[in-house]
């Protein structure tokens, strides 16, 4: 195991304190060992990287109004440039989101390393002075519409986090991403940033993983709107779609995400009534005034692109249709490795056995494997270290793709006859 990442507790003090005065030394802050324990003893945000028993690392935070900042932030020396810096933070932002923060500032007195770290994790270097800050939320008047429409602002690693799917990554970003993030640029090419895309593929492919990741990568609000809640919602789900689309245009950006759009807007029969009929005419209508703005992006994902009425994915109304298909043996690789030692496990061994597994059936057989090692090492007194080769052969012996091989000939054949690039 190497470490995790959890919140601070308060018998985390003592050995905080440890860790504080070892790193001093080299892992200065403009702020004293007593503002630390002050905003401790106050329960500011904090987070710890535990090993073993052992505090690792940390972070400690105040809050003013919208803004946090980092009080400090230490790792044992042993760790440092490993990835540790840029984790805690993370953390420290998901501690922060109900706080209504807005932006997370550090200022560094010196302190090169960190500055990698801090760069990591999405923070930006501002001039004249080693401060460092990031916008975490938005406005307090947009955050307030936000949090009514369950949505946020996304950790900015999740477009790198997407490990392999260099080809799809690659599309997506040369298409929707680059035309949303330099639309001056586009403009001087005649290039028409998109406004409305659909993910189609088999179910665990990473659709909704993609989505998120491009909200990320473009530093947008994500929200995403439930097929099922609209269908749930006493008003009616039209009239449920209508509103959550005029709360959206409140946002001065964002990106929308619709999964399992065939569920509303699924081919219609000829006869003219009924609420799914009215839902699909009422999305086709939000869908033009939706496209009006520039700094907007919906995402529909869906495993059936068959069913979806013509006319909801016509151009005018979605500029892509983008397959996401399972990964290929590289991305495999790449996703195996997220999961596994490579030093312990043979990595080109799972590759081969995993093929046509989808990104999340592979993180599943990942986690049993792990589960396994687990309970060897609770229940049988394993010196392990961890899961073996072998732990994930024999779960991938049981695990059972989704995407036989009749899935996989359907896919192609929409990819040959509805992809839209």
């Amino acid at each position: 195991m190497r470490w995790f990442i959890r919140d601070y507790h308060d018998d985390d003090l003592e050995s905080l304190v440890r860790l504080l005065d070892a790193t001093s030394a080299h892992q200065g802050s403009i702020f004293g060992l007593a503002e630390v324990i002050a905003a401790l003893r106050v329960d500011q945000p904090a987070v710890v990287a535990q090993r073993d028993d052992e505090v690792v690392g940390a972070v400690v935070s105040t809050v003013s109004g919208d803004r946090a900042w980092v009080v400090r932030l230490a790792i044992a020396e042993e760790w440092r440039g490993q990835g540790m810096a840029s984790a805690l933070l993370l953390g420290l932002e998901r501690a922060l989101d109900d706080q209504r923060v807005r932006v997370l500032s550090y200022v560094l007195p010196e302190e090169e390393q960190l500055a990698d770290g801090l760069a990591n994790a999405g923070f930006t270097r501002r001039p004249a002075v080693a401060y460092f800050d990031k916008v975490v939320s938005v406005e307090s008047a947009q955050a307030d519409v936000l949090a009514d429409l369950g949505g946020h602002v996304l950790p900015a690693r999740l477009w790198d986090d997407l490990a392999g799917m260099h080809r799809v990554k690659d599309l997506i970003e040369r298409r929707v991403v680059a035309p949303l993030d330099r639309p001056e640029i586009a403009a001087r090419h005649g290039v028409e940033p998109p406004r409305a895309i659909v993910l189609f593929g088999p179910p665990g492919t990473g659709k909704t993983s993609f989505a998120r990741a491009m909200a990320s990568r473009l530093g947008w609000p994500f929200v995403e709107i439930l097929p099922s809640a609209l269908l749930a919602d006493p008003a009616g789900p039209a009239q449920a779609l209508r509103t959550a689309f005029e709360q959206v245009r409140r946002l001065e950006r964002v990106l929308v995400f619709i999964d399992e759009v065939e569920e509303i807007a699924s081919v219609r029969g000829d006869a003219p009534t009924g609420p799914m009929h009215g839902l699909t005419n009422e999305l086709l209508k939000v869908v033009p005034a939706f496209r009006q703005h520039d700094q907007r992006l919906l995402v529909c994902a869906t495993n059936d692109l068959r069913s979806l009425d013509p006319a909801f994915t016509r151009p005018g109304r979605f500029d892509y249709v983008i397959p996401i298909g399972t990964p290929d043996d590289a991305a495999r690789s790449a996703i195996w490795t997220r999961y596994v030692d490579a030093s312990r496990v043979d990595v080109e061994t799972l590759v081969r056995r995993s093929a046509s597994f989808t990104p999340a059936e592979i993180a599943h057989v990942a986690r049993v494997a792990s589960q396994a090692s687990f309970e060897r090492a609770v229940y049988a007194g394993s010196d392990g270290d961890g899961p073996t080769t072998e732990d994930h052969l024999a779960a991938l012996a049981v695990a059972r793709p989704s995407v036989t091989d009749e899935v996989q000939a359907l896919f192609d054949a929409d990819v040959a006859d509805l992809a839209r690039l």
